[in-house]
C-alpha cells in the first residue's frame, strides 16, 4: 500500500492554532495549572477504544509540539493503517500541563479524521474488484478541508476539487443559468486554460449525449439507477471519465460500481462519518 502525505504543517497549523486558542479561552488552561507544579512530567498513551483506519497522528503530534516542545510523541502506528479495537496509535511523555491542555484538540482530530478514513475504507472495500475509484467531494466542514480530504486518502480514497479554482464542473444550476448544456460547456471551453478539465452534470440520456458532442473530459451522472448509469457507460464508451454521484450509501455502492463508472462520488464520508473512538490515558 502506498501510504498518503500528509499536508506540509505550514498548511494545518494555523488550524491547529485557532482550535487551540478556541479551548485555551482567555485564561489558559486553569485546571491543569491550578492542580500540577510546572515541572511534572507524566507519560501516556493515545488509543483506539475501537477498530478502524488511523487519520490525524502527525496532527495530533503537532498539537502538542505547539503547547510545548518539551512533549515527546512517538507513533507506534502510521496513518493509514487498519487497528483493532484497544490499539496503541502513540505513546506521548513530557511536560503534564501541555499533555493534558492539548488532549482534547488533538483526539477532536485524530477521532474526526480516523472516523472519516475509516467510512471511506469501507467503501473501498465495498467495490474491491471493480474499475470504480471512491472520491470525496466539497461537502466539507469548513476550514477543515485540507485535513478532511487528506483523511480520504488515509482510507484508501481518492481526493475530487479541492475548491472551486481546480476544474470546471458545470452542475444544473449552472445549466439553468446558461440556457442549457451546451452554450455552457461552449463558454466554459473558450474561457478556461488548455490544462483545466471541464465536467458537466447529467441527469438525463438527452443531455449527455449533448455533453459527449461538445467533447466534456468527464460526465457527473446524478442520482440514476444501477441500470441507467451502466446504459450511460455504453453510451460514454470511453470517450470521457463516468462519475456516479447522489445519494450511494455503503449498502448500494457495490451496485453503482458493477455499472462500469470511472468514478464514485460520496458527500457523506466527509460532512457525515462518524468519529472513530479515540482516547488518552495516563500512565499511572
Amino acid at each position: 500500500m502506498i501510504r498518503p502525505t500528509p499536508p506540509y504543517p505550514l498548511i494545518y497549523e494555523p488550524l491547529l492554532r485557532l482550535a487551540l486558542a478556541e479551548d485555551l479561552g482567555r485564561a489558559g488552561d486553569i485546571t491543569s495549572e491550578a492542580i500540577l507544579p510546572i515541572e511534572a512530567i507524566a507519560t501516556a498513551k493515545l488509543v483506539a477504544r475501537r477498530g478502524g483506519s488511523i487519520a490525524g497522528l502527525p496532527m495530533a503530534e503537532r498539537v502538542f509540539a505547539l503547547l510545548d516542545p518539551g512533549v515527546q510523541f512517538e507513533a507506534q502506528v502510521s496513518d493509514g493503517d487498519g487497528v483493532t479495537a484497544q490499539t496503541t496509535l502513540a505513546r506521548v511523555s513530557g511536560p503534564a500541563r501541555a499533555i493534558l491542555t492539548g488532549e482534547r484538540t488533538a483526539l477532536n482530530l485524530l477521532g474526526h479524521l480516523s472516523g472519516i478514513a475509516t467510512a471511506t475504507r469501507a467503501l473501498v472495500h465495498a467495490v474491491a474488484g471493480t474499475h470504480a475509484r471512491i472520491v470525496c467531494t466539497r461537502k466539507t466542514t469548513p476550514g477543515l478541508r485540507v485535513l478532511e480530504k487528506y483523511a480520504v486518502r488515509c482510507g484508501g480514497g481518492s481526493n475530487h476539487r479541492f475548491g472551486l479554482d481546480d476544474a470546471v464542473l458545470i452542475k444544473d444550476n449552472h445549466l439553468v443559468a446558461a440556457g442549457g448544456v451546451q452554450p455552457a460547456i461552449e463558454r466554459a471551453r473558450s474561457l478556461v486554460g488548455h490544462l483545466v478539465k471541464i465536467e458537466c452534470e447529467v441527469q438525463t440520456m438527452a443531455q449527455l449525449e449533448e455533453a459527449l458532442a461538445a467533447g466534456v473530459d468527464a460526465i457527473l451522472l446524478d442520482n440514476m439507477t444501477p441500470p441507467e448509469l451502466a446504459d450511460a457507460v455504453r453510451r460514454i464508451r470511453g470517450r470521457a471519465i463516468a462519475e456516479a454521484s447522489g445519494g450511494i450509501t455503503l449498502e448500494t455502492v457495490r451496485a453503482v460500481a458493477e455499472s462500469g463508472v470511472n468514478l464514485i462520488s460520496v458527500g457523506w464520508i466527509t460532512h457525515s462519518a462518524p468519529t472513530l473512538d479515540v482516547a488518552l490515558d495516563f500512565d499511572e
